[in-house]
């Protein structure tokens, strides 16, 4: 028996079209972006809010070596000392606790925004040098 005959191959993609598949097949993947940046911030303000007033009161290690070696009173305060949020605390706030809390949260906060302008402007110069790759 003669094999059949094989039926002809369909045609290409109408330009339209080419673009669907390819945008919607985009869009799991957004979400799972989207929601990976929701719950990763999320960790970060409950680190930052609540777990950071259990941090360690004792100097941190460069501050120990300099006072272990003496030279700690040789040390000048730093530029942004008088910032509201210097020394990993709120100024003005009595409950120490709190205070370290809401400058951790405050951090997030600014750290995110920088970040976030960051990727926003990236992504807006790579969509104008190549527009088709959007």
């Amino acid at each position: 028996m003669p094999d059949p005959i094989p039926a002809d191959p369909p045609p290409p993609p109408a330009a339209d079209t080419a673009v669907a598949p390819a945008a919607a097949g985009r869009q799991p993947a957004r979400r799972a972006n989207r929601l990976f940046l929701v719950a990763g911030l999320f960790v970060a303000f409950v680190l930052a809010a609540f777990v950071s007033g259990f941090a360690s009161s004792s100097p941190d290690g460069l501050e120990k070596v300099a006072e272990d070696k003496g030279f700690l009173e040789q040390g000048r305060d730093h530029a942004f000392s008088d910032w509201p949020i210097a020394d990993y605390a709120v100024s003005g706030i009595g409950n120490e606790r709190l205070a370290g809390g809401l400058a951790g949260v405050i951090g997030v906060t600014i750290t995110f925004a920088v970040g976030g302008a960051l990727v926003f402007a990236v992504t807006r110069l790579r969509r104008r040098r190549h527009p088709a790759r959007t």
